[in-house]
């Protein structure tokens, strides 16, 4: 197999990258430092495995599974971690395995055989088992069968039309396959819900007003665009406005 190692300590991965190759048969394709790097190698380098550590800094290994999953053909994930009570947390993002460091070679050697055991059927079984808990920093957006990441800070608004959400950034719009009753739930600490199809990022939020016919709107800054508040929201709008 193709493996892909990714961990932020120069030392683990020199030290994996030994091991892989003292076991033989797989052959370790490269090497990234966070959970960003780990994606885009990944589609540039096709591994059929990665072994993630979980704690990185900026993108952690978690939330990197879980983009990774959307890929047509998601390579198999086995987790590396120092932290013992993380290992639910990977299994539940399509974790193929987890080995707890100090990783043994033959602890190491039994993951990359199960993972080498594993079909792409039974990897996109275990993408689809259950949602993850882990709060994402980043969206997704499946371009041309790409990934492209797009920071959650960045997000002014998300706009629900039947069964996409566009997803609005000061310079780009992007469609994505999702509800905005699940970008609630996941992000609801930083945007107000102001209408049925309509979440919008509250650090992003100019002011409200109100037009000649008494609806309410919000403005964004940077943004010359005003979004309807719908008669069921305006109050709890309002309130946010007043606090």
């Amino acid at each position: 197999m193709k493996v892909l190692i990714v961990d932020d300590e120069k030392l683990a991965r020199d030290r994996l990258r030994e091991m892989v190759g003292e076991i033989g048969e797989h052959t370790v394709v490269g090497e990234a430092m966070n959970g960003s790097e780990a994606i885009a190698q990944t589609e540039r380098l096709n591994p059929d495995v990665l072994l993630m550590d979980i704690r990185m800094p900026g993108m952690d290994g978690l939330e990197a599974a879980m983009h990774l999953m959307g890929l047509d053909t998601p390579p198999g994930v086995i987790f590396t971690t120092a932290y013992d009570q993380h290992a639910l947390d990977a299994f539940e993002v399509n974790a193929v395995d987890y080995l707890l460091k100090p990783i043994r070679k033959d602890r190491l050697a039994k993951a990359l055989s199960k993972a080498g055991k594993l079909t792409l059927q039974q990897l996109q079984d275990l993408n689809q088992a259950q949602e993850s808990p882990v709060v994402r920093t980043h969206l997704s957006v499946h371009l041309r069968g790409n990934i492209r990441l797009v920071p959650v800070q960045d997000v002014l608004y998300f706009l629900a039309d039947n069964k996409y959400v566009t997803v609005r950034t000061a310079t780009e719009e992007h469609l994505i396959e999702d509800s905005l009753v699940n970008l609630e739930r996941e992000f609801g600490e930083s945007f107000l819900r102001i209408h049925r199809n309509a979440l919008v990022a509250t650090p992003h939020i100019s002011g409200i007003e109100k037009d000649t016919s008494g609806t309410w709107h919000v403005t964004l800054k940077g943004l010359d665009k005003r979004l309807a508040v719908s008669r069921r929201h305006a109050a709890a709008v309002r309130r946010w406005a007043r606090r």
